[in-house]
């Protein structure tokens, strides 16, 4: 039986510079295919990211749902999956007060967060960007990094099936930190 990425380790069959593996998207399957020598891979120039500074280095504190909410994310491909944030972390930027969900993965220790803000579509990659944090430390503060965030993989290919940003998660604030938009982005 063949095993999807969802599972623990993927099946993956190899054809000369090709691989497949089957992927599951909520109740749907298909089969993800990638190749060695695609050109978009073999001439890639690089990333391009913002400066490093120490203002996008925020302290956020961990405000738990319990139990956890379930937001509902949908995907590049107009699908909503239910998927459980135990919390949100509340931050203080440029003289204001935010907030963004976070979502728990399975078998993952750090919480995952997507956030679109007012560079997206402009300096940075218009669905959004992703950032991991490690949990809250015993008082409930969370390290929030924004100078390691980064674009999805459909930043780079339109075959991707990256969530979205839930509504909550869509800053009124320009995060100048992290990765740039992809030069070579066609969408």
């Amino acid at each position: 039986m063949l095993k999807t990425d969802a599972d623990e380790e993927p099946t993956v069959l190899n054809l000369g510079t090709l691989s497949f593996y089957p992927i599951k998207r909520g109740e749907q399957y298909g089969l993800r295919v990638k190749d060695k020598e695609n050109p978009a891979r073999t001439s890639f120039a690089g990333l391009d990211y913002f400066p490093v500074e120490l203002k996008w280095l925020i302290t956020a504190k961990f405000e738990s749902y319990n139990p956890p909410k379930m937001i509902p994310i949908e995907n590049v491909l107009g699908m909503i999956e239910d998927t459980p944030s135990p919390g949100r972390l509340v931050f203080d930027a440029a003289g204001k007060n935010y907030s963004l969900d976070a979502i728990a993965e399975k078998g993952e220790t750090q919480l995952f967060i997507i956030f679109k803000d007012e560079t997206s579509n402009k300096e940075t990659y218009g669905a959004g960007r992703y950032l991991y944090t490690d949990p809250a430390d015993a008082k409930g503060n969370i390290i929030l990094d924004f100078n390691k965030a980064y674009n999805p993989p459909c930043a780079f290919t339109a075959f991707a099936t990256c969530p979205l940003p839930p509504s909550q998660n869509r800053l009124a604030l320009r995060v100048e930190a992290g990765e740039k938009k992809y030069a070579k982005s066609g969408h």
